[in-house]
């Protein structure tokens, strides 16, 4: 029995499948803890979070077992390992921790309550574990509950009452607005009930649409807290615990980082994202069309901050309705972010295209036919632009327009990722003057200037929508809370608009489902958290 440990926590960036390189940086950090008695790793590190669907291949759970048991090899001396992995035992397969000390696998852990809500499917993969007993390691009794283990009560009491000294939580747990208040009051819920010290321990980086945003912490059984690591950083931090005379557990007060909040997290979630999707799908750069509007800015800016200038690639892609602002302004965005910049107008395509549809569409008004158009120019110009010189094209449609179908299938929706996608249109405003506020990269008329396509003559935005701060107000309701159309009235909207603003999210559903991915932020992004049919003849509401 021992009355000191030293618990290395390793809030790392792995790659969903790069099974290899995970081992790779889990022997890195195991060598970088030095001295530490255990080193505890995120929730399935090995094969990355979330696997998905790669589980059901026998080969690719094979792998990573074979893995663990090379690390398992590597512990006859140095720090012993805590690492999640998927295992399979007695023909079921588990999301487990395995216990990794004098050079083989000592135990396993498997995850006892598992997620099947919003972008988790963990019961279409895995088998739950049964309530899990304590872990013991150096004559300390862990208990070991994986991620959602701790969002009920039931199974760190179970450990509790099975002799668990404290409890080190590995975690897979995806970025949402202000979601770190909700965990460490959650964690202090579960400290509260078992009187044990707790160490939650969150991975870090972008996975597709999910982005891991670290921030994990050590709460002593008082409920203070003794270190709190930062966000949306790599950090291999080392947590000193000593028993004391009554037989509790108390770690060492250590650093306690300062956790960015509202507009600060959600770009540096977005850049993240962005970051990772470029990167870990091996893309050279990016390059968007870059309008002279506010999302496009806001966008070019984020790629600029996650790869750097020389791998962001702007264009102008103007047409008879774009203005002389919107010229300058873009111009100048593009020179104060230090990004490529070329300008290639859109006037000979648009008008073949008119020329050859001339005879099919004679007699007929002009409408949004002509403005698509235009639009589908620039996507069809944007994607031989990628195809030629390989950087991915970026999407600029903020979550408002994606709510409504305000945007063109095939044109300005073309492209491989979308940094704002669940940003609503008045945040991408405070995010500007966030931007803004660190450095002077986006003009100020961008940001004053009235929202528009530019698709006719004197557009704005508001010609087909009612204004941002009104229409963000009812999607909030809409989409995050679905909350019933009379209660959306009674925060004083139009009934007739909320009813339209309702059919209008309904019907672009087709939409939604062909648009790039983005970075998930919100409580409820389109996709994996909200699944609505594209056939809905339901209307909230209707006579």
């Amino acid at each position: 029995m021992t009355d000191r440990l030293v618990i290395a926590l390793a809030q790392l960036n792995p790659t969903v499948g790069a099974i290899a390189g995970n081992l790779a940086m889990a022997r890195a950090a195991r060598a970088a803890a030095g001295s530490a008695d255990l080193v505890l790793f995120p929730e399935l590190f090995i094969c990355g979070y979330p696997p998905e669907d790669l589980v059901l291949r026998p080969s690719f759970v094979e792998e990573c077992r074979m893995a663990v048991e090379a690390l398992a090899a590597e512990t006859k001396e140095g720090p012993a390992v805590l690492i999640g992995t998927p295992w399979r035992q007695g023909g079921k397969l588990h999301n487990a921790v395995a216990l990794l000390a004098n050079g083989r696998v000592e135990t396993l852990r498997f995850k006892h309550d598992l997620p099947n809500y919003g972008v988790f499917d963990e019961k279409r993969v895995f088998e739950a574990g049964p309530a899990p007993g304590p872990i013991a390691f150096k004559g300390v009794r862990l208990g070991v509950p994986i991620c959602e283990d701790i969002w009920t009560s039931e199974t760190c009491e179970t450990l509790a009452e099975t002799g668990a000294e404290l409890l080190l939580v590995p975690n897979g747990s995806p970025f949402e607005q202000n979601k770190d208040d909700m965990r460490l009051n959650l964690a202090v819920a579960r400290v509260t009930e078992t009187g044990l010290p707790l160490a939650y321990l969150n991975q870090v980086g972008g996975q597709d649409e999910l982005v891991f945003d670290g921030a994990s912490f050590v709460l002593n059984g008082d409920r203070s807290l003794a270190v709190q690591m930062p966000m949306f950083e790599e950090r291999v931090t080392l947590t000193e615990w000593t028993r004391a005379a009554n037989g509790e557990w108390r770690v060492a007060s250590g650093e306690i980082c300062r956790l960015p909040e509202r507009e600060e997290e959600t770009w540096k979630a977005c850049v993240l994202g962005l970051r990772d999707y470029v990167l870990k799908n091996r893309f050279p750069g990016v390059v968007l069309g870059l309008s002279g509007g506010i999302d496009s800015a806001v966008v070019a800016a984020m790629a600029a901050d996650a790869l750097g200038p020389a791998r962001v690639h702007c264009v102008m892609l103007p047409y008879a309705y774009t203005s002389r602002d919107s010229l300058v302004d873009a111009e100048e965005c593009a020179k104060l972010l230090g990004v490529r910049y070329d300008v290639v107008p859109i006037k000979e395509p648009v008008e073949g295209f008119l020329s050859a549809l001339k005879p099919m569409f004679a007699g007929r008004n002009r409408d949004i036919t002509e403005e698509n158009i235009q639009s589908r120019s620039r996507g069809v110009i944007l994607m031989a632009i990628s195809n030629k010189l390989g950087a991915m094209v970026l999407t600029t449609g903020n979550k408002s327009e994606m709510s409504v179908g305000y945007a063109t299938l095939y044109g300005d929706m073309n492209g491989g990722f979308n940094p704002i996608k669940d940003v609503y249109k008045t945040q991408v405003y405070r995010l500007a003057h966030w931007r803004n506020g660190q450095s002077f990269v986006i003009p100020g008329r961008i940001i004053t200037k009235a929202p528009t396509a530019e698709l006719r003559e004197n557009q704005k935005d508001q010609d087909s929508l009612p204004p941002y701060d009104v229409l963000d107000d009812i999607l909030s309701c809409l989409v995050e809370n679905e909350t019933p159309l009379a209660e959306i009235v009674k925060r004083g909207h139009d009934e007739a608009l909320v009813r339209r603003v309702q059919h209008m999210l309904y019907v672009a559903e087709y939409k939604r489902r062909q648009a790039a991915p983005g970075v998930k932020i919100t409580r409820r992004n389109f996709g994996r958290d909200r699944r609505y049919p594209i056939t809905n003849g339901f209307r909230d509401g209707a006579e």
